[in-house]
C-alpha cells in the first residue's frame, strides 16, 4: 500500500512540476513586455452600484489619463446613494464623460450583466477599457499601455487587477498571494492559447467581440461571471494577448475580515463551474496535485517509507514553485508575499477545499 502511495505521490510532484515550470514558467520567464502606442479610440466603461464615495475619486484618475481619443461611460446601476448625483456633476465637468442610467428592471433586478450591456451599447469608441468603481489605475499611462497591446487580431488585452497592501495583515498577504496567483494562471494559459478568464477590475477588448457572442445573453441568468465567463467563451489564443506592464495595473481595496473575502471566493469558485470543460479540467488537476502533494507526504513520512527520497522530492518541487511564482511576483510587484509561500499555500489549499465543500450544499449569496 506505501509503495502505492509513494508512486503516487511521484506522479503528482510530476504534474506540479509541469504546472510551475512548463505552464507557469510561460509568465515566469516572459521578458519584459514592450509597449507600441497607439492612437484607436477607447471607451473607458465604469458601473458602479452604491459607490458615491469610490467614483469621486475614481472618476478625475479617468479624465487625467494621458491618452488622445478616449471617452468615459460611468453606468449608474439604479444606485440608492448619491452615486448618480455624483456621476451627473462629472459629466458637467468633464467633455468626454457620458452616463448611462439603469433603472430597476424586474427581469434584470440588480443584474450587472444588464447594466454593462447597456453601457456598451452607449460607447461610442470601437475598443473598450474596463475597470470597477472601487479600482484607480496606478498610472496617467494605463489607458496607453492596455491600448497598446492591441493588434489587427489581438482584441482581446487581459490586464492584472491588483489589491493594495494593508502593512501588518497577514489575511492582506494572503488575498494578495491568491490574486497573484490567479492572474499567473490566466496569463499563462493565455500565453499557451488557452486563455479561459479575465478580471473586470482591468480588462479590455474589441467592441464587436461583445456582440459576436450576443453579449452575456448565454450567461445572463448567473450574477457573477460578466468578466470570467465572457473571457472563457469568446476569447481564444489569436485574439488575446496580455498586459503586464506595473504601470497599467489597477489596485482596489482587499476585503479585511476572512469573512468577506470567504463568501467573495465562493461566488469566483461557483463560478468557475461554468468554464469549458478543458478549463474545468486542468483548473481541477492543478488543486487536486496540491492537496495530494501535502497529505501523502504525511502519510509516507508517519512509516518513514523512503523519508529521504519523499524529503527530496518535497525539496525539489519547493524549489520550482518558488522561482517560478517568485518570478512572477517580481513582475507583478507582489515580493512580499513570497517570504511566507509555504505557509500561505497550506492556507488557501484548505481555504479553497472548505469552499467547495461548503458550495456543494448551499450556494453563495447573490450568485443567482
Amino acid at each position: 500500500m506505501l509503495t502505492i502511495i509513494f508512486y503516487t505521490f511521484i506522479g503528482i510532484v510530476a504534474i506540479q512540476l509541469f504546472y510551475y515550470t512548463f505552464v507557469f514558467g510561460k509568465f515566469a520567464y516572459a521578458k519584459a513586455q514592450k509597449s507600441t502606442p497607439k492612437r484607436i479610440p477607447i471607451s473607458v466603461i465604469v458601473c458602479a452600484k452604491n459607490e458615491a464615495e469610490n467614483v469621486a475619486k475614481l472618476v478625475p484618475l479617468l479624465a487625467e489619463q494621458n491618452y488622445p481619443d478616449f471617452e468615459i461611460i460611468l453606468i449608474d446601476d439604479a444606485s440608492s446613494d448619491t452615486t448618480l448625483d455624483v456621476f451627473e456633476a462629472f459629466e458637467k465637468k468633464y467633455s468626454n464623460v457620458r452616463l448611462v442610467k439603469v433603472a430597476n428592471n424586474e427581469a434584470f433586478w440588480g443584474n450587472k450583466k444588464f447594466a454593462l450591456t447597456l453601457g456598451i451599447k452607449a460607447a461610442r469608441k470601437e475598443y473598450l477599457l474596463f475597470t470597477d468603481a472601487d479600482c484607480y489605475p496606478t498610472s496617467k499611462d494605463w489607458i496607453a499601455l492596455m491600448s497598446s497591446q492591441f493588434t489587427l487580431h489581438k482584441t482581446f488585452v487581459l490586464g492584472y487587477g491588483a489589491y493594495e497592501r494593508v502593512p501588518g495583515s497577514f489575511l492582506n498577504k494572503i488575498i494578495r498571494f491568491e490574486t497573484m496567483l490567479t492572474a499567473v494562471q490566466y496569463f499563462s494559459w493565455a500565453k499557451m492559447g488557452r486563455p479561459y478568464m479575465g478580471v473586470g477590475r482591468n480588462l479590455a477588448y474589441k467592441k464587436e467581440e461583445f456582440f459576436n457572442v450576443n453579449g452575456f445573453i448565454d450567461h445572463m441568468k448567473i450574477r457573477s461571471g460578466d468578466d470570467d465567463l465572457f473571457i472563457n467563451q469568446a476569447a481564444d489564443g489569436i485574439n488575446t494577448t496580455y498586459c503586464y506592464t506595473p504601470e497599467s495595473f489597477t489596485y482596489s481595496r482587499p476585503k479585511t475580515t476572512f469573512k468577506e473575502w470567504f463568501t467573495q471566493k465562493r461566488r469566483h469558485v461557483a463560478t468557475a463551474t461554468f468554464y469549458k470543460s478543458f478549463d474545468r479540467a486542468q483548473l481541477g488537476l492543478f488543486f487536486l496535485s496540491q492537496i495530494l502533494f501535502i497529505l501523502l507526504p504525511i502519510l509516507l513520512l508517519a512509516f518513514q517509507f523512503e523519508w529521504i527520497l519523499v524529503l527530496s522530492l518535497i525539496g525539489f518541487r519547493y524549489l520550482f514553485a518558488w522561482i517560478a511564482l517568485g518570478l512572477s511576483a517580481g513582475k507583478l510587484k507582489e515580493k512580499d508575499v513570497m517570504y511566507w509561500f509555504p505557509i500561505i499555500e497550506i492556507i488557501l489549499i484548505f481555504t479553497q477545499l472548505n469552499i467547495f465543500m461548503t458550495n456543494i450544499f448551499s450556494k453563495p449569496v447573490h450568485w443567482k
